[in-house]
C-alpha cells in the first residue's frame, strides 16, 4: 500500500506556500532612544543592533522565526509613557528589555542636545561596562527569547517617567524655546 503522506520534515517542500505561516515564531525587536543624530551612545546602540540582527537573523530565517525590528525615537513626554521608557537607549525582545538592572551614567552627547547633565544608559555585560551594548549580548538576547519558549511580557507595573527623562526633555524644550 502506497503512503501519499510522507513529508521530508523540512516544512516548506511538502506543503502549499503559506500553509505554515501560522506556525512562524516571530520575534519582535523595539530599539527606543532619544536621538540617534548626536548622541553616540545611541549611536553605537543602533549600529550593534543592526550588526547582531544582520548576523543572527539567517540563522533565525533558516529555522522559520521571523524578525521585526522597530526604531522608535522617544522625543516627548507623551512617548515616554506610552512605551514606558525607562532610559536611553533601550532594546526590548517582545517587549521585555534586555537588560532590567540598568545603571546610568554622565552622557555628554544628550548634555550637549538639551543643555544640561544628562545621564544614559550604561550595559553591563560579563561583568563589564559599556556604553552601547556589545554585539554578543544582543544576539544572545535574541537567541534566549527565541529559544525560552516564553514570549510573555515582563511584569505590568504603574510606570512614572523617571526624572533624569523628565530632566532631558523639560532641558530640550527650554533650549528649542530659547
Amino acid at each position: 500500500m502506497e503512503n501519499n503522506n510522507l513529508c521530508c520534515s523540512c516544512s516548506s517542500c511538502c506543503s502549499t506556500p503559506g500553509s505554515n505561516d501560522f506556525n512562524k515564531k516571530k520575534i519582535i525587536i523595539d530599539f527606543l532612544y532619544l536621538d540617534v543624530t548626536i548622541c553616540d551612545r545611541c549611536q553605537g546602540t543602533d549600529n550593534s543592533l543592526d550588526e547582531a540582527v544582520s548576523e543572527v537573523s539567517k540563522v533565525l530565517e533558516a529555522t522559520g522565526v521571523e524578525v521585526a525590528v522597530n526604531k522608535i525615537n522617544v522625543i516627548n513626554e507623551e512617548l515616554a509613557r506610552k512605551y514606558k521608557f525607562v532610559s536611553s537607549p533601550t532594546i526590548r525582545i517582545n517587549g521585555n528589555d534586555i537588560q532590567m538592572d540598568f545603571k546610568e551614567s554622565l552622557c555628554e552627547s544628550c548634555g550637549d542636545l538639551c543643555g544640561d547633565d544628562v545621564e544614559c544608559r550604561v550595559w553591563v555585560h560579563e561583568e563589564k561596562e559599556y556604553t552601547q551594548p556589545p554585539k554578543a549580548m544582543i544576539i544572545e538576547a535574541i537567541l534566549k527569547a527565541v529559544y525560552s519558549g516564553s514570549s510573555e511580557n515582563q511584569e505590568e507595573y504603574n510606570y512614572i517617567i523617571p526624572k533624569n527623562l523628565m530632566k532631558f526633555y523639560n532641558a530640550k524644550k527650554a533650549k528649542d524655546i530659547r
